[in-house]
């Protein structure tokens, strides 16, 4: 193998799929420097399509501790139906908490290791080539509060309920009023416009909207527009908790527990995925639960919901495994993921991962 052109052993390596190259990285010191050189990655980001995983966001007190173990980002391959870790020890900060991803690079929370306070920085990196950059400086407040949205390398906004932060490139992060009627659920950024759910409702009843805001219109005005049509009659009002993940193109996807009736404390007879198109402002039924998988989630007072697309995973204290929706192949199939890395009981969040060596932070 030694005696090959280097030449060579890259051709012959860039007809493997992306999974397999990264399997054969880990193998020795000679087959990552092999597969990880600039003349590699130029040869196969013609020729490798990117892998869409799910990557696990660590637990909330690991963002708050340090941890002994090394860093690391725990991804499902639901293709090749198998666990992978990409492990994060080329960051020099502490506890990195990875939250958000987009074009296959990571954008995670980190902690300055050479700094006394507690300060935290927003750090975009690419886990396959082990590249990052940090951006500019922002409070510790932010990583708390803030929900990090992001769609391209150079748009990327942390939105709180009060304010939001817009960075598009520039060396500084822009800074505007939010005026939210309340705190905003599950908000996602698609193409030129932020989508988010708040309650407008009483104390003791919630009464979820939905809400939404051009990044041009929060730059100027700051005025968000509660979206709706006399035609969508009690669509807010059928799903218990509810909250949005991004679909395809201009779709949205609206998630939550199907209502047995609208009394108050109302149980809930399976989970459902309901579908916004954008353009034709009209809603349609994209998935259900399975009645035998929903009764592992009856249990639970609440569940956790990520993903984007096709794919959307479910998430339940006491389940120890995820449940799946992938509509991938048109079927909407559902079934059960095995095997979550950590104790497996708690309530997992997470982000859809596009893997690429050419991804650059």
């Amino acid at each position: 193998m030694d005696a090959l052109p280097q030449d060579t052993l890259h051709q012959i390596f860039s007809s493997l799929p992306l999974r397999q190259v990264m399997i054969c990285r880990s193998l020795s010191k000679f087959f990552n420097h092999l597969l990880t050189s600039p003349s590699f990655i130029h040869l196969i980001s013609t020729q490798s399509p990117p892998l869409n995983l799910l990557a696990l966001r660590p637990p909330h007190h690991h963002h708050h501790r340090h941890v002994s173990s090394p860093p690391c980002l725990h991804v499902f391959d639901p293709d090749d139906n198998q666990w992978l870790r990409f492990t994060l020890d080329f960051l020099p900060f502490r506890s990195p908490h990875p939250v958000a991803s987009s074009l296959g690079v990571v954008y995670l929370w980190g902690e300055s290791s050479d700094s006394p306070e507690s300060t935290k920085s927003l750090v975009v990196c690419n886990p396959l080539t082990r590249q990052f950059r940090v951006l500019p400086q922002l409070g510790s407040a932010w990583s708390r509060h803030g929900s990090v949205l992001v769609d391209s390398e150079t748009r990327v906004m942390v939105l709180t309920e009060l304010a939001a932060l817009y960075f598009s490139g520039s060396n500084q992060w822009l800074k505007f009023s939010s005026n939210l009627p309340s705190k905003p659920r599950s908000p996602i950024l698609v193409f030129d416009s932020v989508y988010a759910l708040c309650d407008v409702g009483s104390p003791w009843r919630s009464q979820w909207k939905l809400f939404h805001c051009t990044i041009s219109k929060l730059k100027t005005s700051q005025t968000w527009t509660r979206l709706e049509k006399h035609e969508w009659g009690d669509v807010f009002d059928i799903l218990k908790r509810p909250r949005l993940v991004r679909g395809n193109g201009n779709k949205v996807l609206m998630v939550g527990g199907l209502k047995s009736s609208f009394s108050l404390n109302a149980s809930c007879s399976t989970i459902l995925i309901l579908r916004l198109d954008l353009d034709s402002l009209e809603w349609d039924e994209a998935g259900r639960m399975p009645v035998d998988m929903f009764r592992c989630f009856q249990e639970s007072s609440k569940f956790k919901v990520f993903g984007s697309g096709d794919r959307v995973c479910f998430s339940a204290k006491r389940i120890g495994k995820l449940a799946l929706w992938d509509h991938c192949s048109g079927n909407g199939e559902w079934r059960w993921i095995d095997g979550v890395p950590g104790s497996g009981d708690g309530l997992c969040r997470g982000f859809v991962f596009e893997a690429r060596l050419t991804a650059l932070p």
